[in-house]
């Protein structure tokens, strides 16, 4: 059996991060464990595979875990990361790359404080650390981006990039930039993982009704989309596995 738990980030950091969380596997192994698109950014820490920067996914991955694993992470909102993990998030789009490729001695520095920690809290207080407070407040394209995703993608995006003055063309390279994914495609995926949510409460609405509420024009077209995104249709994602 396996947890997955979920925590508020810092006050100071709610505007640039959604939350950190944790996978703990028990006795047995967590094979297939499935993750899908969200729009965000990772930084994700194991003694497995120490610390790594995740990209934003544009299709479902899974992953094995051993017994007796903990997964720490750090999930920053749609466009915000890029302060923080100084890369530009387009190079890591459907990517996993080692920390230490991108910081080079100061990632192997607090990978070496999160293996030393006695607990899972100072773990996750070590991996809290890696961040610091961008000096700037958000850019106009982070504010863009912060109302997508709000709106859970369900936004006009000319309007959307008229109150950014920006041309749309302009606005699709900033997006890209900021966050890894064009603004359609980002706006796509907000918008199915709306649907994971709805799909995932108890005594969730039909298919129609939550193809309706999460802006699709009729069920086909969600079920177009959760295929793009899973590999499979919604009614299999709900009756195998739990989202992610």
């Amino acid at each position: 059996m396996h947890t997955y738990r979920e925590q508020a980030p810092p006050a100071s950091l709610a505007r640039w991060v959604e939350c950190s969380w944790n996978i703990a596997t028990g006795t047995a192994a967590l094979v297939g464990y499935p993750v899908r698109p969200d729009g965000c950014l990772d930084i994700v820490f194991d003694r497995q595979q120490g610390l790594r920067a995740v990209g934003a996914m544009t299709a479902e991955k899974r992953h094995d875990f051993h017994a007796g694993l903990e997964v720490l992470g750090i999930r920053f909102r749609p466009g915000m990361a890029a302060a923080f993990l100084r890369t530009p998030p387009p190079v890591l789009t459907d990517a996993i790359v080692s920390l230490a490729d991108l910081w080079g001695s100061t990632a192997r520095e607090v990978e070496g404080r999160i293996s030393e920690a006695a607990s899972s809290q100072e773990r996750a207080q070590e991996l809290w650390k890696v961040l610091s407070l961008p000096h700037q407040p958000p850019t106009p394209i982070e504010r863009a981006i912060e109302a997508m995703t709000v709106a859970h993608g369900m936004v006009d995006l000319d309007e959307i990039a008229r109150q950014a003055n920006l041309s749309v063309r302009q606005f699709r390279r900033r997006c890209l930039e900021a966050s890894g994914l064009t603004p359609k495609h980002l706006c796509r995926i907000l918008r199915f993982r709306h649907a994971l949510e709805l799909a995932g409460r108890d005594g969730r609405p039909g298919w129609p009704d939550i193809a309706i509420e999460t802006g699709y024009f009729d069920q086909a077209h969600l079920i177009r989309d959760f295929h793009e995104f899973t590999g499979t249709t919604p009614m299999s994602v709900f009756s195998n596995t739990t989202p992610a």
